[in-house]
């Protein structure tokens, strides 16, 4: 009797250490690390484990009461049924092994009928065909990924209004573009985006009109140091120049003498004005050609910076 429950406490031992993590090492006791996939001691080395899978949950939904199962990517706006679609391969298999012409060619023939199948509606098309224009707009700009998931869902909402009807798709995307960076406070300009849209000036300003009044965009006022950067990077403006610029900005903004002026206008004015104090020279035509404005207009502003420097 006293073997049998010998013997039951040490299969009850053997089987609770398999079932635990060995937290030592085995061979000296040491410390036991784990990391680039694999645990090691870190007295003497030796690994115990190596190429550890990861069995947990790829990616977790937002809502903390929800199954935290395994699954698939996360859902996006940049498509048009958010992520859900299949995509077939084309000349090698899962392992990365080239595949025969016969199955090629049947892929192929799978390839299009899933193509034609795709979309349900003429209306799935088109959100398909505006949300890839809206992504191609934004990859010209280098634009952020959080902003392309903006413009894909506002894009989205502007179809749901149908205020695509009686207009291109192009404008509506490119206006979806144009009100997101709006409304983020980015400097970007109507010409620079009908620049890399296939649209014309006048049909993204017509679009961004009637999203704007629909869907009652949070826009805000552009601020000359949203537009500043970016002339200083295309003028190469050394850095200390740049600085001195945004706090001429700043200083403009607080002595709210930028209200109804052209932000672009106001920040050539000072990075010119910061040009003359820090010895970089650059003429007013250069400045007024990568503003978008005339000399006139820079001048005005720089007059207008001068007078709250002399207070």
């Amino acid at each position: 009797m006293a073997t049998n429950k010998t013997s039951s406490s040490r299969i009850a031992r053997e089987t609770t250490q398999e079932s635990q993590p060995e937290l030592s090492c085995p061979e000296c006791r040491g410390q036991l690390v784990t990391a680039d996939r694999e645990t090691r001691c870190r007295t003497c080395g030796l690994i115990v484990d190596e190429d550890k899978l990861d069995r947990g949950p790829e990616w977790f939904a937002s809502d903390a009461n929800s199954s935290r199962r395994r699954t698939g990517a996360a859902l996006t706006e940049r498509r048009h049924d958010r992520g859900l679609s299949t995509e077939i391969g084309w000349n090698r298999d899962g392992y990365g092994n080239e595949i025969s012409g016969e199955k090629r060619r049947q892929l192929a023939r799978m390839r299009r009928e899933h193509r034609r199948s795709q979309w349900r509606s003429k209306r799935e098309r088109n959100l398909a065909t505006g949300l890839g224009e809206v992504r191609r707009i934004i990859g010209a700009l280098g634009l952020a990924d959080t902003l392309r998931e903006q413009a894909c869902a506002l894009f989205r909402q502007a179809q749901n209004r149908d205020l695509c009807h009686g207009r291109s798709l192009e404008g509506i995307a490119a206006a979806s573009v144009y009100a997101v960076c709006r409304c983020n406070g980015f400097g970007r300009t109507l010409e620079e985006i009908s620049h890399v849209a296939a649209c014309s000036q006048s049909r993204l300003e017509c679009a961004y009109t009637a999203m704007n009044t629909e869907l009652e965009l949070p826009t805000v006022v552009p601020q000359p140091r949203a537009v500043l950067p970016r002339l200083a990077s295309e003028l190469g403006v050394p850095n200390d120049v740049q600085h001195r610029a945004l706090e001429l900005a700043a200083l403009g903004t607080e002595a709210r003498i930028t209200t109804g002026r052209h932000p672009q206008g106001f920040a050539a004015a000072c990075l010119y004005r910061a040009g003359q104090e820090r010895g970089w020279l650059v003429t007013q035509q250069e400045l007024a050609a990568v503003s978008s404005t005339s000399p006139k207009t820079i001048r005005a502003h720089r007059d207008a910076l001068l007078e709250i420097l002399e207070r």
